[in-house]
């Protein structure tokens, strides 16, 4: 039975039902509610019918991002459809947002504009990675497509043949992560698995995908089920083997010598595969109190995961172990947390949450913990995610905008610029550097939106 919420708009004409078990959207118009002139008995029973139907009453246009929220979980409704809502901003926190220095940058000479609008997916861009020449995308409505270039970006021609997209692969579960591995490609889905396609890379121009494995894999299933002791409780009269995630896989991320694969998951677990072999090494229950979405790692192997409950927790292995402990845990945003990115030196920790903040967190000088130094604001509704490339922090937004921060002197941040295209809310970045100008820096940053489109950006900063 699905949660059923309720928006009551006065004077709206048009109402929307859509069922939480598929995409399509009935519009009735005109539909008048006159409740006024029912029993209270009669009410009750419409609300109980809805409820037990699983139909939800939305009232608005419809967009590609409607489809956003239609997952059947109640934690999915916690983790995803609450991660759009504003919630307050954090007053305690100081801002790091400053103006330019005069002498520092020239902002005419900062330059930004969308190279290009990539099209093809029917359901909204919920994650995205590149790996050389090739960008992946995954979307809810199951598809990972590829899309190629053969250049470096030098141009707006150089994304001409990114619309000649291929569909290389289709789950059971809306595609929520995705990670590249030498020929092996991992998706994480929403129907509780990861799998993981193999990449033939025998002729660049075209590479075959095949599924090499769902994790966890059989045998791993098998040899974990004879043992009473590998099993858990998932719910009050259902069991399965510690192995298994039991909802939402949200977010993966590899470690630095690419042997473990990290997923976090909205039941709540984060998870260690070996890449060798794909078996699951380890199983953290419990690690939070609510759904997890995001997992970062640093190079010294420290994982960090943010939850709907607030929190980031900080894990390290344990020396000569196979498991990891907890070492810390950080609290200072006042609404869930959607995303989490890393600098490349590891000493500065970035996530973003509902409460519309980036935080900013440092490591201490004996690197024993991570203090906040302050908040990166700008955003008018919560940031959904985060992406660092080189010196820059980039931040997607429900707002629709993307943002650009460039850290100054000491801790100051200021906004290189506002990219403004998307149509619906920003779910997923990734970018990188290209250098084809030696007087200058270029960025190339891609964005996957809930409207369906993956837009590609061009940043040039100027050298000092």
């Amino acid at each position: 039975m699905s949660c059923v919420r309720f928006y009551l708009f006065s004077g709206q004409q048009h109402l929307f039902l859509k069922l939480s078990s598929t995409v399509n959207t009935i519009q009735i118009s005109p539909l008048y509610i006159l409740l006024t002139s029912l029993s209270s008995t009669v009410c009750f029973l419409s609300l109980s019918f809805l409820c037990f139907t699983g139909i939800r009453i939305m009232s608005g246009q419809q967009f590609c991002y409607s489809n956003y929220d239609s997952q059947s979980q109640s934690s999915r409704f916690r983790s995803d459809s609450t991660s759009l809502w504003s919630q307050p901003s954090l007053p305690s926190v100081p801002s790091l947002t400053s103006q330019f220095h005069p002498q520092q940058y020239h902002l005419s000479n900062i330059r930004h504009h969308c190279l290009a609008t990539l099209k093809g997916h029917t359901s909204y861009v919920s994650s995205l990675t590149f790996a050389g020449k090739s960008l992946y995308t995954g979307s809810s409505d199951k598809e990972i497509r590829l899309w190629k270039r053969n250049t470096t970006v030098d141009s707006e021609s150089d994304y001409d043949n990114l619309t000649n997209n291929n569909i290389i692969a289709v789950g059971k579960g809306a595609v929520k992560s995705l990670v590249v591995l030498a020929d092996k490609l991992f998706s994480a889905h929403q129907d509780h698995k990861i799998r993981v396609w193999k990449i033939s890379n025998e002729d660049p121009d075209n590479q075959k995908y095949t599924r090499l494995a769902t994790l966890p894999t059989l045998s791993d299933r098998a040899t974990k089920l004879l043992l009473p002791k590998n099993h858990v409780q998932v719910r009050r009269h259902k069991t399965c083997t510690w192995v298994h995630h039991v909802d939402t896989v949200s977010a993966l991320a590899l470690s630095r010598d690419e042997t473990l694969l990290y997923s976090v998951s909205w039941d709540r677990t984060l998870k260690i595969w070996r890449t060798s072999d794909f078996k699951c090494l380890e199983s953290v229950s419990n690690a939070h109190d609510d759904a997890i979405n995001a997992v970062a790692l640093s190079d010294d192997g420290d994982v960090y995961t943010g939850s709907t409950d607030k929190k980031i927790k900080v894990w390290r292995r344990n020396s000569g172990e196979k498991t990891h402990s907890l070492v810390a845990t950080l609290e200072k945003h006042n609404s869930g947390i959607n995303s989490l990115a890393i600098s490349p030196d590891g000493s500065t920790l970035y996530s973003g949450a509902s409460d519309r903040s980036i935080v900013v967190w440092r490591r201490m000088g004996d690197g024993t913990g991570m203090t906040v130094v302050g908040a990166l604001r700008g955003h008018t509704k919560p940031i959904l995610c985060l992406a660092v490339v080189s010196d820059l922090v980039c931040s997607g937004s429900a707002d629709k905008t993307i943002r650009i921060w460039k850290r100054g002197v000491d801790t100051s941040y200021s906004c290189l610029a506002v990219l403004e295209g998307h149509q619906g809310p920003v779910k997923c970045l990734a970018g990188a550097v290209d250098r084809c100008n030696p007087s200058e820096t270029s960025y190339v940053i891609y964005s996957g939106s809930l409207d369906c489109d993956v837009k590609v950006w061009q940043i040039v900063v100027p050298f000092l």
